[in-house]
């Protein structure tokens, strides 16, 4: 373990006894750890400001403070620059089948998250807007003269296709980041962690990106947004549903294009951008749309 992030965690002023240390992996954007203070285990998040994926801490604190008084997510015990402390949930992560198979379940959390966490947030929050985040990773790619510099020009076409093929627009607070290790179960009921991209957003990313993340079918997305919505699908919503889908896979794409130059963590972001640009093409052929 890196001594610098030992000492860090070791310097925090709530701990009661010698703590022990492990570090958590599988993390792609922070560092992880459980520390073991006692008989009493804590979960550490140490990580700073990332202004090229427009993370801001004091933005994930706030809704990580209103999803911990909805239950939807952990009780907060410390934060200050650069740390995050919270209660440690004794749970195993999902994965992407286990996403599909708990469907049912993860409707109505996310119902949760998009009409009750407004309600309760306190302080200045983001809008999480697909299209900005696209076309800002393009400005970032390009000035650091990346090797997919190239591909940007047909990209932000098709952004700008997605964008008109999505409106109008319905708004809620969203959690923005759906993927499978963001889900916890504690054998009773579920958790949503890491709240770095909340912000206000449309319903359908969360939805799209839960089903794109997580390898969805079609009758599998139906039967999601049908629940959701409780009622039948439209034409004309399924079609801004799967424009917002496409933008979430382009998304996730440049956000791994712009890792590959600015991550510290041990990942292979090369082989993640080559599979979420493989299923952003499949999706927007699925579209029908031209360039």
């Amino acid at each position: 373990m890196n001594i610098q992030n030992e000492d860090f965690i070791k310097s925090v002023p709530i701990w009661k006894n010698k703590i022990d240390i492990d570090k958590i992996s599988g993390g792609i954007t922070n560092k992880n750890f459980l520390v073991t203070d006692g008989e009493k285990k804590y979960f550490v998040r140490l990580g700073n400001d990332i202004p090229e994926h427009l993370v801001s801490r004091s933005n994930e604190l706030i809704a990580s403070q209103a999803a911990a008084e909805k239950k939807i997510g952990p009780n907060i015990i410390f934060s200050n620059k650069g740390i995050l402390i919270l209660d440690y949930i004794e749970s195993h992560t999902l994965s992407e089948d286990d996403v599909r198979k708990s469907v049912v379940s993860i409707i109505p959390l996310i119902k949760k998250v998009h009409e009750e966490i407004p309600k309760i947030l306190y302080g200045q929050t983001f809008f999480f807007w697909v299209f900005h985040i696209i076309k800002n990773y393009a400005n970032f790619l390009k000035n650091q003269n990346s090797h997919y510099g190239k591909l940007l020009p047909d990209l932000l076409k098709q952004s700008e296709i997605l964008e008109k093929q999505s409106s109008p627009y319905e708004i809620v607070f969203s959690h923005n980041d759906l993927l499978s290790a963001n889900f916890l179960n504690d054998g009773s009921r579920l958790w949503l962690i890491d709240w770095e991209y909340a912000g206000f957003n449309t319903p359908l990313f969360d939805l799209g990106s839960l089903a794109a993340n997580n390898n969805f079918s079609e009758k599998e997305e139906l039967f999601l947004l049908e629940n959701y919505y409780e009622k039948k699908i439209s034409e004309e919503l399924l079609k801004r549903y799967y424009s917002i889908k496409c933008s979430a896979l382009l998304r996730e794409t440049m956000w791994s294009m712009v890792s590959e130059l600015t991550s510290k963590i041990e990942f292979d972001y090369k082989d993640y951008t080559t599979k979420y640009f493989n299923k952003f093409n499949e999706s927007f052929k699925k579209l029908n749309l031209k360039k």
